[in-house]
């Protein structure tokens, strides 16, 4: 806790905000490396204290990211060593061909989520319900299946319809950007 007389370190503060607008990029990138989100989770918390750590080793002007991304490979190489008596795990030299590739998909994720959201708040309320129960609570789609008393396949297949236009919808806004 600072003193009420101390200035806030502006350091800190530009490490959180770095940290920050790096996160769910990040969280993307681990979850490419290690198949798994509740590792990569793991791997991320991980990641972030030796990005705190090393802060001071960064260069301002440089790209916070590729040096985040950097440290979390290492981070999650290390996971990965310590999980090895786990039955699945990638292997190093395709955690190494994740590594090289899995940025410039990075770089373009941005544009492509904030189509994504764009799309989704089209969507009428039992769309995005479905969503939601699919991606954003694990497990839901049979629990709500369940609970509208509807078949599991028939909410699966109203899904992909959904997913179907949902990236139609992401395809021709961001046609729409590039041409602006």
């Amino acid at each position: 806790m600072t003193h009420p007389s101390q200035e806030p370190d502006p350091r800190h503060e530009e490490f959180v905000r770095q940290l920050s607008a790096a996160h769910r990029l990040l969280r993307g990138y681990l979850v490419s490396l290690l198949g798994n989100r509740h590792d990569a989770d793991d791997v991320l918390q991980m990641t972030s204290l030796t990005l705190w750590r090393k802060f001071s080793s960064f260069e301002p002007g440089t790209d916070f990211t590729a040096w985040a991304c950097t440290v979390a490979f290492y981070e999650a190489k290390n996971f990965q060593r310590a999980a090895a008596r786990s039955r699945l795990y990638f292997s190093e030299a395709l955690m190494q061909t994740l590594a090289d590739e899995r940025p410039a998909d990075l770089a373009r994720t941005g544009p492509r989520h904030e189509a994504l959201g764009h799309c989704l708040q089209k969507l009428d309320d039992a769309g995005r319900q479905l969503v939601e129960a699919a991606y954003l609570e694990e497990g839901s789609l049979l629990l709500l299946a369940e609970k509208l008393g509807r078949a599991p396949q028939t909410l699966y297949n109203k899904l992909n319809i959904i997913r179907r236009s949902l990236a139609e919808c992401v395809a021709r806004r961001l046609a729409q950007e590039g041409a602006a």
